[in-house]
C-alpha cells in the first residue's frame, strides 16, 4: 500500500529523472499574484514564467505545492474537503507540449503506480465555437491503449481552464479517470459515474483570450499539471476519503487522548473531528509562512480556522486548551518535506496557545452578551425566541456555534429563530464568496503594467522601512489592485506621522532619482552575500532572481516589476494600519493618484 509521503518522493523523482528540476513549495502567502490571500494552485507562484518570464531552473519544472482554499470553508467535515492540501506537479515552459505531457502522465500512471490500463479513463476538450476538438490529445491517449469509449469529449465546464480574468492565457484540459467500483471498471466510460474518480489534470495554455472575446494561439505555449496528494493517496489505498489514510492517522490518536477516549476506526470519524484535524493542519502552515490571528485577510481565515476547530472540540467535550498539541503532531508529521514547520514550530504553538486563551475570553464575553438578550425580555412574555439576528451575532462576533446559544436559551425557557440564524448566515456566505471571488480566483488575472509598477513600488517601501524602523522590518505580505498597493510588515508599534512621511519621502526620492532596474540570476548563497533582501531559510530554489535598484534596493523576487524607478511617477501613503499582532499595513498609491 503506497503512502503519501512515498507517492510524493515517486513522483517527483520520475519528472526529474525526465529533465525536471525540483523547484521548492512556495509559501501559502503569494508573492507574486495581485489576486490571491492563499496559494490556491501550483501554477500561481509561476505566473510570470508562465508569461514568458525565464525561470532560474530552466523549462521543466515539478514540484509539491502547499495550498490553502478556503471557498467552500463550510464544506469541510464531510468525508472529501479539506482545507489544507499538497499538489503535485509538472510544468513546460514553452519546452514540450501534448504529446510528451500526456505520455509523462500515462507512464506514471502505469508503471510508477501499476495502475492497469482496464481502470483508467479520460476525458478531453469537446470543441465548440470558440475553439476547435483537441483531436490531438484525444489520438494520443488511443495510441497510447486508451480504447475510443473510455475518452470521453466534455464542454468547457468539465475540460477547459481560464482564462483567469476576462483576458489572458487559455486553453482545454484532459483529465484522468480511476475506477474505484469494487466490480470491474464498465468497458463504456460515463463521467457522471462517481466511482470514476479524478486523479489529475494536464492543463494545455494554448490560446490568448483577447478583449473582443476572440481566442488567439500564443505564442508561447505552456503545460501545467496538477494531482492531489491526498486524494491520489486515498484512491490508490482503496480508502473512500483521505480522512481515513495515514496522513491524519497521528492527529485523531492525538485527538483521542486528548479526548480520553479509545481509538475510533478511521471509518467512523464524526464531523467535528474531521474539522479539528482539518483546520488545525491549515492553521500550522499558515503560522509556519510567517501569518498571526488577526482581523482582516490572511489574518482572519487563520482566526476562523482556530476559532471554528476550537468549537467543534468544546462539542465533543474538550475544555482543556488543545490546539497546540495537534500542531506538534503536524509538525512531526511534516517537518521533514517542509523545514519551516520545524523552524517556527514555537511560533506556531505559542501563536495557537494564545488564539486559544483569547477565545475564551470572547466566549465569556458572549456569554455575558447572551445573557443580556435574555434579561430584555419581559417576563410575563409568553412565547420566549432570540431572533435570528441575534443569534448570528452572538456566532459571527463571540463564535457560539448555533447549537450552544440552542441550548443555553432552552435552558432559560427560550427558542431560538433557527430560521432567521439560516437566513442571516447564508447572506454572510453569499457576501464572503463574492470577495472570495475576488480574493482567490487567482492565477493569470492581473498583471498589467500598472500592477508592474506597484510591484516594483512594494520594494521601494520595504527598503524605506528598515531604514526609518530598523532591520527587523520584513514583509508578511501584500495585495495589490490596479489601483493601489497593500504591505503587510512585522513591526511593534504603530508608525508616527514623522515617520511614515520620511519613509514616503524616501520613496519618492529613490522615483525623482529614475533609477535603472536590474535583474540577475545567481544562487542563493551569492545573493546573501551580495546583501539581498529575502527570507532564506528553505523558501528558494538552488538558483534566484535578484532585482537591483540604484543603491536603494536589492531584493530576491519573482516580478513583475517596471524597468526604471521614475515610472512610478509618484508615492503617496493612504493609510497606515494594525493587520494583526506584531504586524502593521500599509495602504498606498502611485502615478496620477498620488498627486491628488
Amino acid at each position: 500500500m503506497m503512502t503519501a509521503n512515498e507517492l510524493r518522493r515517486k513522483y517527483i523523482e520520475f519528472f526529474k529523472k525526465n529533465g525536471h528540476a525540483e523547484i521548492k513549495s512556495a509559501s501559502l502567502i503569494p508573492d507574486n499574484d495581485p489576486t490571491c490571500l492563499f496559494t490556491t494552485a501550483g501554477m500561481h507562484p509561476l505566473v510570470p514564467y508562465l508569461q514568458g518570464a525565464k525561470h532560474p531552473s530552466g523549462t521543466r519544472l515539478t514540484d509539491c505545492q502547499k495550498c490553502i482554499r478556503t471557498g467552500d470553508i463550510d464544506e469541510v467535515g464531510d468525508a472529501v474537503h479539506l482545507t489544507f492540501f499538497e499538489m503535485l506537479g509538472n510544468w513546460s515552459l514553452g519546452d514540450y507540449f501534448k504529446e510528451e505531457a500526456i505520455n509523462f502522465s500515462f507512464t506514471f500512471l502505469t508503471k510508477e503506480l501499476g495502475i492497469p490500463i482496464e481502470q483508467l479513463a479520460v476525458t478531453v476538450f469537446a470543441g465548440d465555437e470558440d475553439c476547435p476538438f483537441d483531436a490531438e490529445a484525444w489520438q494520443i491517449w488511443n495510441n497510447l491503449g486508451i480504447p475510443a469509449e473510455r475518452i470521453a469529449k466534455l464542454g468547457k465546464k468539465d475540460n477547459w481552464w481560464g482564462p483567469a480574468g476576462t483576458t489572458g492565457p487559455c486553453g482545454p484540459d484532459t483529465e484522468m479517470f480511476y475506477w474505484t467500483g469494487p466490480q470491474p471498471a464498465p468497458q463504456v466510460f460515463d463521467p457522471e459515474n462517481k466511482l470514476w474518480v479524478e486523479i489529475w489534470n494536464d492543463v494545455f495554455m494554448q490560446y490568448h483570450k483577447n478583449a473582443e472575446g476572440k481566442f488567439e494561439p500564443l505564442s508561447q505555449r505552456n503545460v501545467d499539471t496538477g494531482m492531489g496528494l491526498e486524494r491520489v493517496t486515498a484512491v490508490l489505498q482503496g480508502k473512500p476519503s483521505c480522512y481515513e489514510t495515514e496522513i491524519f492517522a497521528p492527529l485523531f490518536a492525538e485527538l483521542d487522548a486528548i479526548r480520553g477516549v479509545p481509538g475510533v476506526p478511521a471509518n467512523e470519524r464524526t464531523s467535528s473531528e474531521r474539522i479539528i484535524v482539518d483546520h488545525l493542519r491549515a492553521a500550522t502552515f499558515i503560522i509556519g509562512d510567517g501569518i498571526t490571528p488577526g482581523r482582516v485577510d490572511q489574518p482572519y481565515v487563520l482566526r476562523r480556522l482556530i476559532r471554528r476547530a476550537i468549537r467543534e472540540g468544546r462539542k465533543l467535550g474538550i475544555t482543556t486548551e488543545f490546539a497546540a498539541r495537534i500542531a506538534k503532531q503536524v509538525i512531526a508529521g511534516f517537518g521533514e518535506f517542509y523545514p519551516e514547520l520545524v523552524n517556527n514550530a514555537e511560533m506556531i504553538c505559542s501563536e495557537l496557545e494564545r488564539e486559544e486563551k483569547q477565545f475564551a475570553a470572547a466566549l465569556e464575553h458572549g456569554t455575558k452578551e447572551f445573557q443580556k438578550l435574555i434579561d430584555r425580555v419581559p417576563p410575563h412574555i409568553a412565547k420566549k425566541v432570540i431572533s435570528g439576528k441575534n443569534a448570528f451575532n452572538l456566532y459571527e462576533t463571540y463564535g457560539f456555534p448555533l447549537e450552544l446559544t440552542v441550548e443555553m436559551a432552552k435552558e432559560q425557557g427560550f427558542a431560538v429563530d433557527v430560521d432567521g440564524f439560516q437566513a442571516a448566515y447564508a447572506k454572510h456566505q453569499e457576501l464572503s464568496r463574492a470577495g472570495a471571488e475576488q480574493k482567490f480566483k487567482g492565477g493569470l488575472a492581473d498583471h498589467s503594467e500598472e500592477t508592474a509598477k506597484l510591484h516594483t513600488a512594494t520594494h521601494l517601501l520595504h527598503a524605506a522601512l528598515r531604514k526609518v524602523l530598523g532591520t527587523h522590518v520584513e514583509q508578511r505580505g501584500s495585495n495589490i489592485t490596479a489601483e493601489r498597493l497593500r504591505f503587510d510588515f512585522c513591526h511593534p508599534d504603530k508608525m508616527t506621522p514623522e515617520q511614515i512621511q520620511e519613509v514616503q519621502a524616501l520613496v519618492n526620492d529613490a522615483i525623482e532619482r529614475k533609477l535603472p532596474i536590474s535583474c540577475e540570476e545567481m544562487s542563493v548563497d551569492a545573493a546573501r552575500e551580495a546583501g539581498a533582501m529575502g527570507l532564506f531559510g528553505n523558501k528558494y530554489g538552488d538558483v534566484v532572481k535578484v532585482y537591483t535598484m540604484g543603491d536603494v534596493s536589492k531584493e530576491i523576487c519573482g516580478g513583475p516589476h517596471a524597468a526604471n524607478t521614475g515610472d512610478l511617477v509618484k508615492f503617496k501613503i493612504l493609510k497606515e494600519e494594525s493587520s494583526s499582532r506584531g504586524v502593521r499595513r500599509i495602504k498606498a498609491v502611485i502615478g496620477e493618484a498620488a498627486s491628488k
